[in-house]
C-alpha cells in the first residue's frame, strides 16, 4: 500500500523536480517506509511506500524495465499475483523481486493495456510507456484505491489524494464544481467519478483505465461491469448459503495470506466484521488482533457496541483492543481528520476510523474491515422500501435515499449554485445502465459500483492511510460481489437485511450478534448536535472565511442553527453537520493552501 503521483508535460517544458517532491510530501503518511522518484522528459513519477509484500528494496518503486522502457508506480494489493507470476514465468519472464509490483510491470510488458482486466485486488496504477509515448492510469473494479488527476493544455498531474495535486505548486482551479455540490448534498457527500467538489481536479472511474498521450489526448476504457441477472441453475436457500460461505471464506483467506506482515481486524461488533474474525479463526489464524472504538452516549443513543465486539473476541480468543473516545477528545481532533480527507465526507464514523487507525497502526500494518457488506447483501432499511415501492421514475429511489429534495437544495445554497436537478438525472442514467432482473437489483448494483466508492470505501481508505495502515475489504471481492448480484432479493432483504449472512452465521457467531437489529456506527455527538459541538459548528459556519465564500443561503443556516436537532436527513444524518463538514474540509484543505 502506498501513495503515487506524477506529472506528464504536454508543452515540452522542462520538468521541475520540486513539483514531484511537494506531491510526495503530501503522500508521506500513505507510505512512511521509503520513497522514490523517476524523472525523464516528458514524465516524472513519485512514490511513497508502505511495505507489505516483499519488504526488500528489490520491490521499490518507481519500478523500471530499461529494456522495455516501461516505468510503474502502483498503490494497492494484487491478490492473484502468485498465479499471474507463474503464468508470466511460463512465458519466459524472469523476476528480480517476489512481490506484486513486478508482476504488474511484466504483465503490462506481456499483454499491454489488457493486463488491467487480469488483476484481482485493489489498485491504482500509473504506467509510463516510453516507446508508445503514453501514460496508463487504472483503478480497481470497486474503486477501493483512489486516483485523482488534474489536466490542462500544458500538463497532467495525478496523485493518490487531492492534497498532493493542490500542493504541487502548479495552478489548480479550486473553485467549487456546482454539479458536484448538488451531488454532495443529495447523496450524503457522494460525488460520483469523474467529478470532485473541486473544478480543477477529477478522479479515474472505478473499473476504468485511461490512456493519455504526450499531446494531451485521452482515451478512457471500461474493463468490467457488474450485472445483476439470475443464474440459469435453480438454487435453494441452502445452496446460496453454502456458495456465499465458500466465496467469503476465500475472500478473507487471500487477504490474510497475501502479506508479509501480520493482519488484524477492525471489529465493530456487527455481523460483518464478526464474520471476518470467525472465518479467520476457522482458517486456523492464531493470535489474531482485533480492534474496536466507541464514543460517549447521548440520551437518545448509545455510543459504543462493545458488548457485541467483546462477545466475538471472547468466542474466537482474539487479542482484543478497545478504544473509548470521550467527547472532549473528539472536537480537538476533527480538523486533523478533515485535513486527511481527499474529499469532504459527512459520515459520522470518519473521525472514529481516524482515531482508531492511530491506535491500530502501532500494532499492525494491515487490517481487514467489513465495509461493503450492507451494500452487497442488502443490509440497509431503504432497500426493502424501494423494493416494495410502486412510485415511478427516479422518485422511487430519491424518496428513500436523497438527503434533500431539489427544492430544499435550492434553499440550502447561494443562488449562484442554482441549477436543475442534475443528481436525479445522473442517478437515473446510472440505474438505466445496469443489466438487472429486478429494480432492487439495479439499485444495489449502482450502490456497489458507484455510491459506496465515495462514501464508506473512501472513508476507510483515507482515515486508515492517514496513519500508514492498509485496510482490506473482503466483502468487495469481485467474485463475491458478482455472486451476490446474481442472488434473488429474498436471499438478502428478509430478516432485517443481509438474510443469507445471518443464516450462515447461526451457530457460528454469538447469538447476540446474529439476532441484533441493524445498527449504524454510533457517534451521537455528530447526530444530536448540542453543547460544545453546536458551538463548534456555529463557529465554522459563521467564520469570516465562510461568509466570504458565501456558499450557503444565510437564512437556511440560521434556521438549522436555531434548532439543529429538528433537521435530519432521510438516513438520519444531521443537516447542520453536513453544512459544517463541507466548510470545515474547505478551510483545512483549500483555504489554508
Amino acid at each position: 500500500m502506498c501513495g503515487i503521483c506524477g506529472e506528464l508535460r504536454f508543452d515540452s517544458q522542462p520538468l521541475e523536480r520540486q513539483v514531484i517532491e511537494r506531491m510526495k510530501e503530501k503522500l508521506q503518511k500513505r507510505g512512511p517506509d521509503s520513497e522514490g522518484t523517476y524523472i525523464k522528459a516528458p514524465i516524472a513519477l513519485g512514490h511513497r511506500r508502505l511495505a507489505i509484500i516483499d519488504l526488500s528494496d528489490k520491490a521499490a518503486q518507481p519500478m523500471v524495465d530499461a529494456e522495455a522502457k516501461v516505468v510503474l508506480v502502483f498503490n494497492g494489493t494484487i491478490y492473484n499475483y502468485p498465479d499471474l507470476r507463474k503464468e508470466l514465468q511460463g512465458l519466459g519472464h524472469q523476476f528480480k523481486s517476489t512481490g506484486d509490483t513486478e508482476v504488474i510491470l511484466r504483465a503490462y510488458i506481456e499483454w499491454g493495456e489488457s493486463c488491467v482486466a487480469r488483476l484481482q485486488g485493489m489498485f491504482a496504477i500509473a504506467i509510463w510507456d516510453e516507446k508508445k509515448q503514453r501514460t496508463l492510469l487504472a483503478r480497481d473494479r470497486s474503486g477501493i484505491k483512489p486516483l485523482y488527476y488534474s489536466q490542462t493544455p500544458e500538463r497532467l498531474l495525478f496523485a493518490s489524494n487531492t492534497q498532493a495535486i493542490i500542493y504541487a505548486g502548479e495552478k489548480i482551479d479550486t473553485s467549487i464544481d456546482a454539479f458536484a455540490l448538488h451531488n454532495l448534498f443529495s447523496l450524503h457527500a457522494v460525488v460520483p467519478a469523474p467529478r470532485t467538489i473541486i473544478n480543477g481536479i477529477r478522479k479515474v472511474k472505478p473499473a476504468h483505465y485511461m490512456l493519455i498521450d504526450t499531446n494531451g489526448s485521452v482515451e478512457e476504457k471500461r474493463y468490467w461491469s457488474l450485472t445483476a441477472k439470475r443464474p440459469d441453475t435453480r438454487m435453494t436457500e441452502q445452496d446460496w448459503i453454502v456458495a456465499v460461505h465458500d466465496e467469503l471464506r476465500r475472500a478473507v483467506e487471500k487477504r490474510v495470506k497475501i502479506a508479509d506482515v501480520p493482519v488484524g481486524v477492525l471489529l465493530s461488533g456487527g455481523i460483518d466484521s464478526s464474520l471476518l474474525v470467525g472465518l479467520l479463526a476457522e482458517a486456523g489464524q492464531k493470535g489474531l488482533k482485533t480492534f474496536s472504538v466507541g464514543f460517549e452516549d447521548a440520551p437518545e443513543e448509545k455510543g459504543n457496541e462493545f458488548e457485541y465486539s467483546d462477545a466475538v473476541a471472547e468466542k474466537f480468543e482474539t487479542e482484543h483492543h478497545q478504544l473509548m473516545v470521550p467527547n472532549d477528545q473528539v472536537l480537538p481532533r476533527l480538523p486533523e481528520a478533515f485535513a486527511n480527507m481527499a474529499e469532504p465526507m459527512f459520515g459520522q464514523d470518519a473521525i472514529a476510523f481516524y482515531l482508531l487507525s492511530e491506535v491500530v497502526s502501532k500494532e499492525v500494518k494491515v487490517v481487514q474491515s467489513g465495509q461493503g457488506a450492507d451494500e452487497v447483501f442488502g443490509g440497509y432499511f431503504w432497500y426493502p422500501r424501494m423494493h416494495r415501492s410502486i412510485t415511478k421514475g427516479i422518485n422511487r429511489f430519491s424518496d428513500e435515499y436523497f438527503d434533500r429534495d431539489h427544492d430544499e437544495y435550492l434553499q440550502t445554497v447561494d443562488k449562484r449554485f442554482h441549477m436543475g436537478d442534475v443528481t436525479s438525472e445522473l442517478m437515473q442514467d446510472l440505474l438505466d445502465e445496469v443489466e438487472a432482473d429486478e429494480y432492487i437489483d439495479r439499485v444495489m448494483a449502482v450502490d456497489v459500483s458507484t455510491l459506496i466508492v465515495d462514501d464508506p470505501v473512501k472513508r476507510v481508505d483515507n482515515m486508515t492511510m492517514a496513519w500508514g495502515l492498509e485496510a482490506r475489504v473482503p466483502f468487495l471481492d469481485t467474485q463475491l460481489i458478482e455472486l451476490a448480484a446474481s442472488m434473488p432479493p429474498e436471499m438478502k432483504l428478509p430478516n432485517g437485511g443481509k438474510h443469507v449472512l445471518k443464516e450462515l452465521s447461526r451457530g457460528f457467531l454469538p447469538d447476540s450478534v446474529v439476532n441484533r437489529s441493524k445498527a449504524y456506527f454510533p457517534m451521537p455527538a455528530l447526530k444530536y448536535v448540542r453543547g460544545d459541538f453546536l458551538d463548534f459548528m456555529k463557529e465554522i459556519l459563521l467564520s469570516d472565511g465562510a461568509k466570504q465564500r458565501g456558499l450557503y443561503n444565510g437564512a437556511y443556516v440560521e434556521k438549522l442553527l436555531a434548532d439543529p436537532e429538528s433537521y435530519h436527513t432521510r438516513l438520519q444524518g444531521s443537516k447542520l453537520w453536513h453544512l459544517a463538514a463541507l466548510e470545515l474540509w474547505w478551510q483545512q484543505n483549500i483555504q489554508k493552501h
